[in-house]
Parts: structure tokens; sequence; C-alpha cells
């Protein structure tokens, strides 16, 4: 580990306690092998969930949310996938755990929503099915009796109509929404204290959305489970996240409270993310802001700050520093709880002077 890492890595540690945490994950690297070279999806990643917290993970496409969560799951395929660094979930670790006893952890103490619930269920079985297939596995001196009425119980707490009768039905007959809230029954049906949604309001129109993360909430409220919450979609984030995670590159380029991070971000590519949402309050002819360009490839990922290719920025810093130097990941301005990656010297300032008037210039008077 470099001096660089090893001091990026104590910025994060420092903003979340570990020892209060339900799942750790401290400086994670997963890389694939490939016919053109070594591919870091993920590279020296940490960051840590409270037990009845929200850490929503935010990026473009490409950037390592998936991946990242699903080394969590071991989900990686370890003959192939290179993995290092450590996750902890409920104190044990993760990386380098048997089969065996990772399928004990996957399912009950840790689950997953895919954002695909048509490809995610089955569609020669019945959902009533899959569902007491999940709770079987974790309680083997259930009856399929017992399993049965567990299913129908959780698709009845998801807000599945008449749940004893659509139980029986294929995944196919269910509506998008209602398929969405099935996949959170089988996350939930074995009361684990970890949930990692990935993209849970995909292809679903707005209302079903805002439902979707209702139930989402007050099911997180009931079982007092840590939640993580990929997606792209800063609106899904500012109503769910306690704690925001930007990703860009597979690092961490941003992290903090969800209110600073919306409010006050110190980094070009958070600031890009922010630009790139519509205003539904903004004028007719309004047009939005891009971040110019496209990620980075990983396989030969730019010298310097990843994101420099694409930032509008970076002639702020003297000496070329951000095409020579990658940037360490350190406190913000407002405090440890914030840190970012970036050479600014004075980011906030210049997001309120430059930024903020683009995108929302009824907040620029705000003290």
């Amino acid at each position: 580990m470099t001096e660089q890492t090893s001091t990026s890595t104590a910025s994060l540690r420092a903003v979340a306690d570990p020892d209060e945490a339900y799942l750790v994950v401290d400086d994670l690297t997963v890389t694939f092998p490939t016919e053109d070279g070594a591919l870091t999806a993920v590279s020296g990643l940490t960051y840590s969930v409270e037990l009845g917290k929200t850490l929503g993970i935010v990026g473009e496409s490409g950037s390592g949310k998936s991946v990242s969560s699903m080394a969590v799951l071991g989900l990686h395929d370890t003959k192939s996938a290179r993995i290092s660094g450590s996750i902890r979930v409920g104190g044990t670790e993760v990386i380098g755990l048997s089969e065996s006893r990772m399928r004990k952890l996957r399912g009950n103490q840790v689950a997953m929503i895919f954002q695909d619930a048509l490809a995610a269920l089955h569609p020669f079985y019945k959902i009533g099915g899959q569902l007491a297939e999940a709770y079987l596995v974790h309680h083997p001196n259930a009856s399929n009796r017992d399993a049965r009425r567990k299913a129908i119980e959780m698709l009845d707490r998801v807000g599945i109509p008449q749940p004893d009768r659509r139980v029986d039905d294929f995944p196919h007959q269910f509506s998008g929404g209602m398929r969405q809230r099935a996949m959170i029954a089988m996350g939930l049906i074995n009361d684990p204290s970890l949930l990692i949604a990935d993209e849970p309001t995909t292809a679903l129109d707005v209302t079903v959305q805002a439902q979707i993360l209702d139930l989402l909430q007050d099911l997180q409220r009931e079982f007092n489970s840590a939640v993580i919450i990929i997606t792209h979609d800063l609106g899904v984030i500012a109503e769910m996240a306690d704690d925001v995670l930007v990703m860009y590159a597979g690092r961490c380029v941003e992290y903090g409270p969800g209110k600073e991070i919306l409010t006050h971000p110190e980094m070009p590519y958070t600031w890009g993310l922010l630009s790139s949402v519509p205003d539904v309050t903004a004028d007719t002819n309004a047009r939005l802001i891009p971040i110019p360009g496209n990620p980075p490839s990983l396989l030969s990922p730019p010298s310097g700050c990843a994101f420099h290719p694409r930032c509008v920025h970076k002639d702020k810093v003297p000496g070329n520093l951000c095409v020579t130097e990658r940037p360490e990941l350190l406190p913000g301005s407002r405090g440890p709880g914030h840190v970012k990656r970036c050479h600014l010297a004075n980011p906030d300032e210049i997001f309120r002077a430059e930024v903020l008037p683009e995108i929302a210039p009824e907040m620029v008077e705000e003290k």
C-alpha cells in the first residue's frame, strides 16, 4: 500500500467509527483479468454502515458501485477475480470465507435487491415457491406449509394485494412494481441486518418509485436494518440516504453526510452529477448541463486525477497537478465528516460562485 493510499484510507476511517458499524469495508480492491490486461474495477474503497442507517452509493455506470456491493455478498468468482482488503459483516470477515459459510450469511444476514426483478426472478417458478425456497434454505427445520405461510406474510407486508392468491402467480403475471415488491419481500424474508438495494427503482414510473422508496424506509424502521442503496438518481439519495459515497473510476471521490454532500459538494464530479439532474421548476427552455466526455477506461486510467480529462475546473489548480498527481482523500473545508478527492484549494467557494447559480439560482443568497 502506498503512502497516499494509506492517508486516503485513514481519512475515510475517521468519518465513521468501525466499532459501531455492522458493515465495515476497508481498503477494498477488486481486479478482473482480461485479454487486454488486469482491470481494477474497485480500488482502495473504505466505508461503513451502521444498523438503522442508509448509505447511498452514486456514480455513473462502470464506476464500481455494483462490483463493490457484490463483493460484500461474495458473488464474484474467486477463481478469476482478485479481491483484497477487508469486508466485515457483523464482525465476520467475508473475504476468504468458505462458500458454505458464505451461503449461510448470504440471504440471512445480508440480502440484495437486484435492479432487474424480471431477470432475477425465475420465470418457470411461482413467486411463492421462490420466496419459500429462500426461507427454507436458512430454516431447514421449517415445513413447506410454514414457508408458504411466511411467503404470504411477506407479500402482504410489502403491499401485494390478495397475497394468498397472488403467491401462486408467475413473475410475468406481476407488474413491474409488484415484481420489485416481490424482490424486496425475498430480500427481507429472513430478517437480514444488511440490505443492499441495487437500482431498486429502475424502469418504474415516478409514482411506483415513490411507493418503493417509502416501503424500503418503513421496512428499515421495522427491522432496524443497515441499508445500502446504489443509484444514479440523486433524487433517491436526497430522499433516503444518511450518508453518501460518490464513486468514479472505481474509487471514492467524495463521502459524507447526505445533506452535506448535496448542498456543499467539494468535488467537481459531484457537481457534474448535480448539474445533470432535471429541475422541474426551471424554465421550459432550460437545458441540462451534462458532464463532458466519457468515463475513463479502467484498463488504462488517466494519470493524476481520473476525472481531469472531463473536469472544467482543472485549470484553477497550479502546476498541472491534476494531470500528474492523484489527489488524496482528505477532509473537506466544512469538517472531518466530509472527505473529498480533489486538488482544488477552495472548492466550496467555486461551487457557490460558479456552479450553484446555474443549477439552483434560488439558493445563491442562502447563508
